[in-house]
């Protein structure tokens, strides 16, 4: 994950932080298994057997994590899942 440095008005000092932002691909009724696995692969370079884990997390949970950095990454991976018609979100993650 990125960092960023803050500055923490009690210390005094700058600290480094987590960027705790994540691109979420959703599960949709459109989409073929097969696309959503090749579009995994082509987009964020996994493994096919990686892509496939992924595919099916999204297909059996709903929900699949593909990315962690900064917020403005993030929102990148998002819009580009976007242009390959799929249903992708920004959010905070927890850790």
């Amino acid at each position: 994950m990125g960092t960023q440095e803050r500055l923490d008005p009690q210390a005094g000092v700058g600290t480094r932080v987590r960027e705790p932002w994540v691109t979420v691909v959703w599960n949709d009724p459109v989409n073929l298994m097969s696309y959503v696995t090749r579009v995994f692969q082509e987009y964020f370079g996994l493994a096919r057997h990686e892509a496939e884990a992924r595919m099916r997390e999204v297909h059996e949970k709903g929900r699949s994590v593909l990315s962690s950095g900064s917020r403005e990454q993030m929102e990148i991976h998002v819009q580009a899942m976007h242009g390959y018609g799929l249903w992708a979100t920004l959010e905070r993650s927890d850790g």
